[in-house]
């Protein structure tokens, strides 16, 4: 019984989120279209890698805020548009225990330093993350309230604002 339970639960996690449209199963090549950066390309000091093995990207380093630093990301650029009626980015994760943010750009977003966050938490237990897009905030007055989900044109994981160790794998994102 307790076989059967287990393989349950491994299929229910191989299949995606319930009502959510697919952006990234992490197949075939994710690291021909995932991108990593740090706050090296601003002069901070954090330090980190994106690998990709079994169906997930993992992303791992050590974020500093020291010399005005504090971030490592890994980017998609979006190959399709969201709908203009998508009400959530869903991702499932696990991780370290330590808060993560998903960043997203839309075409208001013009400068590095512009864009929307939303933040979610993590285990060492895979879990599924919905994040409403009324949930991300802007990290600048100079862009609107809250990002249309139809100029969405990047999202990104992110290792964000404090100093710590990152581990944090992702093996499925979408949007419903």
């Amino acid at each position: 019984m307790k076989q059967i339970a287990a393989l349950a639960m491994i299929l229910a996690l191989a299949a995606p989120p319930a009502n959510a449209t697919e952006i990234d199963d992490f197949s075939g090549d994710p690291a021909a279209r995932w991108g990593f950066f740090t706050d090296q390309v601003m002069g901070g000091v954090s330090t980190g890698e994106t690998r990709f093995s079994g169906g997930a990207l993992q992303l791992t380093g050590d974020v500093s805020t020291a010399n005005n630093g504090g971030f490592i990301q890994a980017r998609l650029r979006l190959a399709e548009r969201m709908p203009e009626g998508a009400r959530a980015v869903v991702l499932r994760v696990r991780g370290n225990g330590a808060r993560y943010y998903v960043h997203l750009r839309t075409g208001g977003t013009m400068l590095p330093w512009h864009y929307y966050q939303a933040p979610f938490e993590t285990s060492a237990d895979w879990t599924e993350v919905r994040l409403p897009f009324s949930a991300f905030v802007p990290s600048t007055r100079m862009v609107r309230r809250s990002p249309d989900p139809a100029s969405v044109r990047s999202i990104a994981v992110v290792a964000y604002g404090a100093d710590y160790r990152a581990d944090l794998s992702v093996d499925w994102i979408g949007y419903e």
